[in-house]
């Protein structure tokens, strides 16, 4: 199987970037992954590996061209003016800019299919956003460098996957953009990514909402009677499990999200701040709803820690690793999409290899037992719920059409 050439942006240098990436490209099992290619400066690059004793021998692969690149090697792409001044710890106008100068190079690559994922290290919005980049984030970027007019942004990891209906706009802003049709529009999202991206067979979506208390009743806000559960309600006459609404805080402290494939959150911070909270060390931001694929460490830049060589870099790798996990994901999907009874075999060893089912003996035997078992898996949770479908505290949330 061939490897992943993987692009990996620098991000603000001034952060924490350099570091994580080192330290990730020092583990030498990852080259026999992918094939890494760092869009950034050497100079930036050799006076964070200086700090670094565990990365006295380490080097980059200084090529112009992915098609350059050393399979057994950390590359890089000298992308950006190397006279630059190093200010660890603080947003200069020159990181901001040299941040997006590495950003497009590396889109420009993925766009003529010279590198196949993209992974980008942390910006700060503050000194990227302006005249020269007009975006608030990597995101709203590569939705409008490849055409995709919604996408995901989609906290994952092993335990927690958590995707949002907005994202970066002002609080005061959040009650007018969750309508309806963008609840509905993201849990189909959200379906198809988990089937397709992380390869899960009718996935349980669980969706917060958006008051406290997810509105009590209609007492607190009439958001989860009026937009969030019809949304849900049409979602399931589409055939998909989709629950709640939840209340947030009960939802996470519960321990509930452990039952479901993905949660389905109304803000930024409703949905982030419990999946850093629970899985900082191995959280991975996804941008689901895109052509291409693209993964980031779910933090940000790292000020406050720079040149300090105390970044985790474990982020960074599980970055890497998803974006490749992804990649394969996608080509078994649409290569089974391509051929319908290749889909019905690669779901049943699918399913073989997670345990979900027990050995299949002949006929149709392990089949029927699988929905036996997600019947019995959705009856569970229907039986922890009222009935009512508008109640949406933790402890009497799902609404009861399934």
């Amino acid at each position: 199987m061939d490897k992943i050439r993987v692009g990996i942006t620098h991000g603000d240098f001034n952060g924490i970037s350099y570091e994580i990436i080192i330290k990730a490209l020092l583990d030498p099992r990852i080259f026999d992954l992918c094939t890494p290619v760092v869009y950034g400066s050497a100079k930036v690059a050799g006076y964070y590996k200086a700090m670094m004793p565990d990365a006295e021998n380490f080097t980059f692969n200084i090529i112009t061209d992915p098609e350059q690149a050393n399979a057994k090697r950390a590359n890089m792409i000298v992308c950006v003016d190397e006279n630059v001044k190093i200010d660890p710890g603080q947003p200069t106008v020159i990181s901001g800019q040299y941040a997006i100068a590495s950003l497009n190079a590396a889109v420009r690559d993925l766009k003529a299919g010279k590198i196949d994922v993209l992974v980008t290290c942390p910006i700060n919005k503050k000194n990227t956003t302006g005249d020269d980049f007009g975006f608030i984030g990597h995101t709203e970027y590569l939705a409008a460098e490849f055409g995709d007019a919604e996408p995901l942004m989609f906290m994952v990891s092993d335990t927690l996957k958590v995707g949002l209906v907005t994202m970066h706009i002002p609080l005061a802003q959040v009650p007018g953009a969750v309508t309806t049709e963008a609840v509905l529009g993201h849990i189909r999202a959200l379906k198809r990514s988990l089937e397709r991206d992380f390869n899960i067979v009718g996935p349980k979506i669980a969706v917060l909402g958006l008051n406290p208390h997810a509105g009590d009743d209609g007492l607190l806000g009439a958001e989860e009677q009026e937009v969030i559960i019809p949304a849900i309600q049409s979602a399931k006459y589409e055939n998909i499990l989709a629950f709640g609404p939840f209340a947030a805080d009960g939802f996470f402290g519960s321990g509930a999200y452990r039952k479901f494939d993905a949660v389905l959150a109304m803000y930024h911070d409703q949905g982030l701040a419990p999946f850093k909270a629970l899985t900082f060390a191995d959280g991975v931001n996804f941008t689901a709803g895109l052509s291409v694929v693209r993964t980031s460490p779910a933090h940000g830049v790292g000020f406050d820690i720079a040149g300090k060589m105390v970044a985790d870099a474990a982020p960074m790798r599980a970055a890497i690793y998803q974006a490749i996990d992804i990649f394969r994901n996608r080509q078994v999907f649409d290569e089974a999409a391509a051929d319908p009874l290749q889909h019905f075999s690669k779901n049943d060893r699918n399913d073989r290899e997670r345990g979900r089912g027990s050995e299949r003996s002949g006929g149709h035997g392990g089949g029927s037992s699988r929905r036996s078992e997600r019947e019995a898996d959705v009856a569970d949770m229907l039986e922890e719920t009222s009935a009512v479908a508008a109640t949406a505290d933790t402890n009497a949330a799902l609404a009861a059409e399934v």
